[in-house]
């Protein structure tokens, strides 16, 4: 689901939206030569900041900036350090995301990128739990209640904690699992969107139980490993014999390839691992869960009924 601005413009009465004429004369200059310049790129911004917030303009402002993020530098689809810097420098002149369609493409670009520094998701989800918190943000018209959870942020959150860069690619990280906590306590018995309650179990559990075997590398390690270099299943342990000899399996390794088998069988152990909710998971839980005062809620209920079913069993 993409967030459509559109729905929130009251909150922009002096913003004039880019008509259909100017957003052709948009992408005929902008894509001409193919790519997004740096120029190109700081122009959009200054556009973003007078543009009423439409859908076609969000669409053609995302588009365009992920592009120049994304195929500009080295590697290509990475988010590198300068570029983060340079994003949030644009979006966060004065502490807060204003419109929607800079919230969308923070969210598009963690979609689209295979490495992103985990700053630009935190600072996202940091934008929507202070917009929920106090009813004032680009996904809230001026008038809106404070202290809800509604249909578009719910999806938000949802891209944002299982975007594939970020901190902890597609995984919920312990600090994400603990805002959705702080969500649900800032909007219990109000009237939230019901995808609300499936999105908190989901989140806390996938920390909790889910499993996450691939981490991205570096911009630095993924150039070392785009620089050409020669073909030979024997370098990486040759260049080992000044320093010490390699192992039997790393040789049989290298010239029969992995066991496959055994291979299998070790990913299924440590799924299993991580599946159980550990003794130190638990006390964490118990933690959160009393930092309401109250009795166990309903949010708090399904998540245990949740994990019970899979056999996680925390207490």
């Amino acid at each position: 689901m993409t967030f459509d601005p559109s729905a929130r413009r009251s909150s922009f009465g002096k913003r004039k939206p880019v008509d259909a004429q100017q957003l052709r004369g948009l992408r005929s200059e902008v894509w001409s030569s193919g790519s997004v310049s740096s120029a190109e790129a700081e122009k959009l911004f200054e556009m973003n900041r007078t543009a009423a917030p439409t859908a076609d303009w969000t669409d053609f402002f995302v588009e365009a900036i992920c592009e120049f993020l994304l195929s500009q530098g080295e590697p290509r689809g990475y988010v590198t350090e300068d570029e983060a810097t340079w994003l949030l420098r644009h979006i966060n002149r004065d502490g807060k995301i204003e419109t929607g369609a800079e919230l969308e493409l923070i969210v598009k670009l963690l979609e689209r990128a295979e490495y992103a520094p985990a700053t630009l998701r935190r600072f996202a989800l940091k934008a929507l739990e202070q917009t929920v918190v106090t009813g004032k943000g680009p996904t809230r018209s001026g008038r809106a209640k404070k202290g809800y959870i509604d249909d578009s942020e719910v999806a938000l959150i949802r891209r944002l904690i299982f975007a594939p860069a970020g901190d902890g690619p597609a995984s919920v990280s312990k600090a994400e699992a603990e805002m959705l906590f702080r969500l649900k306590d800032a909007t219990l018995r109000k009237n939230n969107s019901p995808e609300w309650k499936k999105l908190f179990v989901q989140g806390v559990a996938n920390h909790l139980m889910g499993h996450q075997s691939y981490v991205p590398p570096s911009p630095e390690e993924e150039l070392r490993f785009e620089a050409p270099y020669k073909s030979d299943p024997f370098g990486h342990i040759l260049s080992k014999l000044g320093n010490d000899l390699p192992s039997g399996h790393e040789f049989r390794d290298a010239v029969f390839g992995e066991d496959e088998g055994k291979a299998s069988a070790q990913f299924d152990r440590e799924v299993a691992a991580d599946a159980e909710v550990t003794p130190e998971e638990s006390d964490w839980l118990k933690r959160l869960f009393s930092n309401g005062g109250e009795a166990r809620d309903e949010y708090e209920q399904a998540l245990l009924d949740f994990l019970a079913q899979e056999r996680g069993r925390p207490f």
